[in-house]
């Protein structure tokens, strides 16, 4: 698909569904990873796994992203392990449901400490090797609900478009060093969670989307592939929506 040989990428919540279809889809195209999650077995399991199934020298490195020390020392701990930082996927995130009326505070701060300043941390920190190097690509994992809004979700969804927001001012503040800030906006996407639900609730969802099914994980993954490639270094401050045609924006 794209050449990513001799680049390193740090990809957040790499052991989930979307993050280990991402970082998957990265190393089979040449690129070595730095797997990142809060769970520190099922990383050690996945890279055994991406390791012997792909190849290559891939690294995991535990961080909770709630805990503003540890998202601090993520991207030097990446340049340290791997000699350089070339792609940072912000996937990681978390979701803490209720109606608005009924939104506890310490649901809106969680979602909005790991799904949107733990981002602009890592963002921050990335910045500064890939200035220097004159290049480097920054994918952030949103959502079509930070687009089109969801009940039940309003930190969710304001968590996402935030996103949106801070990578459109980053990629304009980064674009004269070489450095690319975009998104991928993914619809519904086939996960173990997905697949636990009873059959007409999936059936409900589908029917929501032109193409009639889910996303699977590699179509978000080949998304990242290409923005992260250098035949996309024109394009900058874009979301990409993968979702099927289900909010066609």
């Amino acid at each position: 698909m794209f050449n990513l040989e001799g680049m390193t990428a740090l990809v957040t919540g790499a052991s989930g569904g979307i993050g280990s279809a991402i970082a998957t889809s990265l190393a089979r195209q040449g690129a070595r990873i730095a797997l990142s999650g809060s769970n520190g077995e099922k990383l050690r399991v996945f890279r055994e796994q991406l390791n012997s199934e792909i190849g290559g020298d891939h690294v995991e490195i535990t961080c909770n992203l709630s805990d503003t020390a540890q998202v601090e020392e993520l991207v030097p701990a990446t340049v340290d392990t791997l000699g350089k930082l070339d792609i940072l996927v912000n996937n990681a995130g978390v979701t803490r449901d209720n109606l608005a009326m009924r939104m506890k505070d310490e649901e809106w701060d969680a979602v909005m400490k790991i799904n949107l300043e733990a981002a602009f941390r890592l963002m921050r920190a990335a910045a500064r090797p890939m200035m220097k190097a004159r290049s480097g690509r920054i994918v952030t994992i949103t959502s079509v609900v930070g687009t089109t809004g969801n009940p039940g979700q309003m930190n969710y969804a304001a968590a996402k478009a935030g996103l949106v927001g801070m990578s459109k001012s980053l990629a304009q503040e980064l674009a004269s060093r070489g450095v690319t800030v975009n998104c991928v906006a993914p619809g519904f996407i086939r996960t173990a969670m997905t697949e636990v639900l009873p059959d007409a609730q999936k059936d409900a969802l589908n029917a929501r989307i032109p193409m009639g099914r889910m996303g699977e994980g590699e179509e978000i993954g080949a998304a990242v592939a290409y923005l992260a490639s250098k035949e996309a270094s024109y394009v900058t401050g874009q979301t990409l929506h993968v979702n099927g045609g289900m909010a066609m924006i």
